[in-house]
């Protein structure tokens, strides 16, 4: 039986193959973290990493997932938990720095886009620890599949707490 990782806990893929991997976290495993934007991975709020880059949901089949690792939002504290060796006893009410960050900077209005946008700050401060703010604009707007789309227009904040969550992931290497 194919099965994925989701948040670090292998699940059997009982869901027909061609069904969103969007579908399958909120109905099935309950996951609300990614959101039902457009459907059509133009918008970013239904983003998740697969195996450490980010993907849009709505349009990624399960039958395509195999053996692959997929983190939600709910799932940042952990894997952060498990890439810095944190011992068990600490992990208790962990945050991933980006998620940190996003409270520190009271960044979201409505809420609603920020899932994808803590997805991809999160993939680009894994591959790029100190990004410029050029950089940090292009991962937003002009890397992967579409820009990431926020109709509040919190964009500043955004940014802002992308390089406040760089410097939170520096004090913890």
């Amino acid at each position: 039986m194919p099965a994925i990782t989701v948040n670090g806990v292998r699940h059997e893929l009982t869901a027909f193959p061609d069904t969103p991997l969007l579908y399958f976290l909120r109905n099935d495993l309950a996951l609300t973290g990614p959101q039902f934007g457009c459907g059509l991975a133009q918008c970013g709020a239904c983003a998740v990493l697969i195996d450490g880059k980010e993907e849009r949901a709505c349009i990624t089949p399960v039958g395509t997932l195999d053996g692959k690792d997929v983190t939600t939002l709910e799932g940042l504290p952990n894997r952060w938990a498990n890439q810095k060796h944190i011992p068990a006893d600490e992990r208790h009410e962990l945050l991933h720095p980006v998620q940190q960050a996003w409270i520190t900077h009271q960044t979201p209005q409505c809420g609603f886009c920020q899932n994808g946008m803590l997805i991809k700050a999160t993939e680009l401060l894994e591959s790029n620890p100190s990004p410029t703010p050029a950089e940090i604009k292009s991962a937003f707007t002009t890397s992967g599949l579409s820009p990431m789309l926020c109709r509040c227009g919190t964009y500043k904040a955004i940014f802002e707490a992308v390089q406040h969550a760089a410097t939170l992931m520096a004090q913890r290497s």
